[in-house]
């Protein structure tokens, strides 16, 4: 099937960011869009805007209500037997998942993959400005919403077209790239790989893939990333050669410097201008929720940032230290899934050790999982035993309470989460930006 031959598509969790941007490229070529969430937000009320139907009620009537459905697509995290796959099975309607559709779509173009276990987003945010900045025209399908655009969608008219390659389950096997950046590998989805290895091989799947006219952009000393490197046919272009300390990026910490090597390496591989590079990446606006200044409470800046894995963890708390080196680091946190938090435990502990004072919030799990029992307030008695000043918060709201009663001047708070945390930093400012 080729999205030519679709007329109608429905998108099962339609408010998730990559499935949003995938139904606005859908919109894009003239499809009839629908798609259902289990609640209404800002990104599915964007959608309604732009023409999307979004019912809030998961169920069988929300296809069979949409005559001649050709497609639909849904989300890793949706059940086997949810209502609407089931409904649309027994309708004959063809289901793919969201990685599927991506590589449907993406690999009729000349593909830019980015790849890794962190900086994916900012990576494919940088690219898209750079590529923008020398006329290249590119499609892409970014991870977040650009800080540029407001949109996680760009609708190019060239050849090139950018995505986010995710590891997870393998999905990004689904995807052809000419031109595949891997910003790092670490062992990540435990709930899925079983160790690091795991994780290389994957990578080495897709690493192969890569015809002999394409490249990989890659860390040529990382110990993780070199087994994937082996036997391969095409180009491999060493990033940490790009890196440029005299770069004035609005981004803080070496990560983002060498997110920036990652787009460059790609950016000088597709025969750009170095200025041209440098100008669009002094330029970069960021994206939301990668260390996002959102306003002030009580004074103290207040930042939102994704980071969910104890690298990404590091790499926020030593920006805020970049920018901040004499104000105190409050952290609000919350874990994403129990299977990485017990699997990672004692690397979270060491991570946000770092901070002088964190709040951590009940754990938010994306997905059920079995045989796990690790809790936030297991990561608060460690932090505590270990000198810390800690304390969990049953709810967002308390959360609020107890940081808008603490901080001042001399504090800066970063909320940190892959989950639904980011509405603890919009609570806390006093004037949002």
């Amino acid at each position: 099937m080729k999205i030519g031959d679709i007329q109608k598509a429905h998108f099962i969790g339609i408010g998730g960011i990559g499935m949003s941007g995938l139904a606005r490229l859908f919109l894009h070529e003239g499809k009839t869009v629908s798609g259902s969430d289990i609640k209404e937000t800002p990104l599915t009320q964007a959608l309604e805007k732009e023409g999307v139907t979004v019912f809030y009620q998961q169920v069988p009537e929300n296809l069979s209500s949409r005559l001649h459905l050709e497609l639909v697509v849904y989300t890793e995290a949706m059940p086997h037997d949810h209502p609407e796959l089931v409904a649309a099975r027994e309708l004959g309607i063809t289901t793919i998942n969201y990685f599927e559709a991506l590589g449907m779509v993406a690999n009729e173009y000349y593909l830019i993959a980015v790849s890794g276990t962190h900086g994916k987003t900012t990576t494919t945010a940088m690219l898209i400005d750079i590529l923008e900045e020398a006329s290249f025209d590119p499609s892409a399908i970014v991870g977040s919403l650009r800080s540029k655009t407001g949109s996680n969608y760009r609708a190019g008219k060239s050849k090139y077209f950018i995505v986010e390659a995710c590891e997870y389950k393998r999905d990004f096997l689904t995807l052809e790239p000419d031109v595949l950046i891997i910003t790092n590998i670490e062992h990540e989805h435990v709930d899925y790989y079983s160790d690091l290895s795991d994780v290389q091989h994957a990578f080495s799947e897709l690493a192969k893939k890569v015809p002999e006219t394409g490249a990989i952009i890659a860390n040529i000393k990382d110990k993780n990333v070199l087994p994937v490197l082996e036997s391969l046919s095409c180009a491999v272009i060493d990033y940490t050669k790009a890196i440029n300390l005299d770069l004035q990026l609005r981004q803080p910490g070496l990560h983002n410097r060498m997110n920036a090597a990652c787009a460059t390496s790609a950016a000088l591989f597709a025969s750009i201008e170095e200025q041209t590079i440098n100008t669009a990446l002094e330029q970069f606006a960021g994206t939301a929720r990668r260390f996002e200044y959102k306003g002030d409470c009580n004074n103290a800046p207040v930042y939102d940032d994704y980071a969910h894995h104890p690298t990404e963890i590091r790499a926020s708390i030593l920006g805020a230290r970049e920018l901040y080196p004499h104000k105190k680091l409050t952290v609000v946190f919350q874990p994403h899934t129990q299977s990485r938090t017990q699997e990672l435990f004692p690397d979270f502990v060491t991570e946000l050790s770092k901070a002088d004072r964190v709040f951590l919030l009940p754990i938010y799990e994306a997905r059920h999982e079995e045989g796990y029992t690790t809790k936030s307030t297991d990561l608060e008695n460690e932090l505590v035993t270990k000198g810390v000043t800690a304390a969990y918060f049953a709810t967002h709201d308390a959360c609020v309470l107890a940081i808008q009663e603490s901080v001042t001047s001399t504090d800066v708070v970063l909320v940190m989460g892959a989950g639904d945390v980011s509405k603890v930093a919009s609570s806390l400012c006093t004037q949002l930006v």
